[in-house]
């Protein structure tokens, strides 16, 4: 039978160097990007490496924990484009922000693009969320019949992390990332008619 009880609460000291864990690696990645050490977030933390893998196994988790406000509030936009937005609209406006969020740390858009691979992540993951509310930007835009129906979400994501990726090579050439969007965009439209908008 399986075991339905809830998970035990966190202790308070564990709550605690978990919250000194996130802040130290927020600071590392504004600092360093998302390769920064994790033996240096740990000591800046104050607590061994041992405690930080024990809340964190991966660094992606570590990443995801520190981005969770972040990619609840792109799921949260998706479906407010949704409501508001003709569909293609709603979708350009979203991987607007998709890419900006790419670029908030240096090494983001190759580390969500390797995350993006895997087609089974856990169904409580805030990048989870945020993936399914993408998903399901797309596929309204699909059956409205403004965006082609031969290339899926995923690989939209992907395009659209490239774009942040390329800028990271380029950082000063702010305006080109725009650019790399309307053209993403004009691929991804099934009728040349249909008006474009990434604003």
């Amino acid at each position: 039978m399986s075991d339905t009880r809830a998970p035990r609460a966190m202790r308070a000291d564990a709550q605690r160097n978990r919250a000194r864990l996130l802040a130290a690696a927020s600071a590392a990645f504004a600092r360093a990007g998302v390769d920064a050490s994790l033996d240096d977030i740990a000591r800046d933390a104050d607590v061994g490496s041992g405690t930080l893998y024990r809340h964190f196994p991966t660094r992606e988790a570590l990443v995801e924990a520190v981005l969770d406000n972040r990619y609840q509030a792109l799921a949260a936009e998706a479906a407010e484009l949704q409501a508001k937005r003709p569909p293609h609209e709603a979708l350009a406006v979203w991987l607007k922000l998709f890419v900006n969020h790419l670029m908030t740390y240096r090494g983001l858009a190759a580390s969500v693009t390797t995350a993006l691979h895997n087609e089974t992540p856990p169904s409580d993951s805030p990048c989870q969320a945020m993936r399914a509310a993408a998903y399901e930007l797309v596929a309204t835009a699909q059956r409205d019949g403004a965006v082609r129906d031969d290339i899926d979400a995923s690989t939209i994501l992907r395009l659209a992390a490239g774009v942040a990726w390329a800028h990271e090579q380029s950082p000063a050439d702010r305006a080109g990332v725009g650019q790399m969007l309307a053209v993403l965009m004009d691929g991804l439209l099934r009728d040349s008619r249909v008006p474009r908008a990434v604003s």
